[in-house]
């Protein structure tokens, strides 16, 4: 250790005591994320409104921080929420252990999590930093059904997940 290792830490407190401070506004001027920041999770849907989520749990096994807990569910004629033979039943992504790592959207086999660009998840209450299915799912836009309901874009699952962006484009070609 030599006489001028002090010298050189004051060093750096002084080059930058002279420095004109920023100060970001935060909640009037949002700052812009990167465009591929992970942030909230989200579960996707098809163009008809049935959900992606397959109930397979593969995102619950991949978690290394034990945040995801799914239960799956069978659809059935009457109720059908997926197009599979399951759907996620109950899906909670619990943030206060999340790490958000992504290997949950690596994976999903059907894509149907996916993470936005969403980082405001900070709550003085333990139990909303549990989001489950209705909070995660993608909104319905213009032109889907809220499930249950019949598959509209095929008659089978492999017509979802093979044909399924070529089926969506015919139907948005169709209206």
């Amino acid at each position: 250790m030599s006489i001028f290792d002090p010298l050189k830490g004051f060093g750096v407190t002084f080059s930058t005591m002279f420095k004109k401070v920023v100060t970001e506004e935060y909640p009037e001027n949002f700052p812009g994320t990167a465009p591929r920041y992970h942030g909230r999770h989200q579960l996707n849907r098809h163009p008809d409104g049935l959900e992606k989520c397959v109930g397979c749990e593969l995102c619950a096994w991949a978690c290394p921080a034990d945040a995801i807990f799914v239960e799956g569910g069978d659809n059935t004629d009457d109720d059908r929420y997926s197009p599979g033979e399951r759907y996620g039943a109950d899906y909670q992504i619990n943030y206060l252990r999340c790490i958000g790592c992504g290997l949950c959207i690596e994976a999903c086999p059907t894509r149907s999590l996916t993470m936005l660009n969403d980082f405001e998840l900070a709550d003085d209450d333990r139990q909303r930093l549990i989001y489950t299915k209705e909070q995660l799912l993608a909104p319905l836009l213009p032109g889907m059904e809220q499930p249950p309901h019949p598959m509209r874009l095929g008659e089978n699952e492999q017509d979802y997940y093979v044909n399924g962006p070529q089926l969506a484009r015919n139907a948005e070609a169709a209206k």
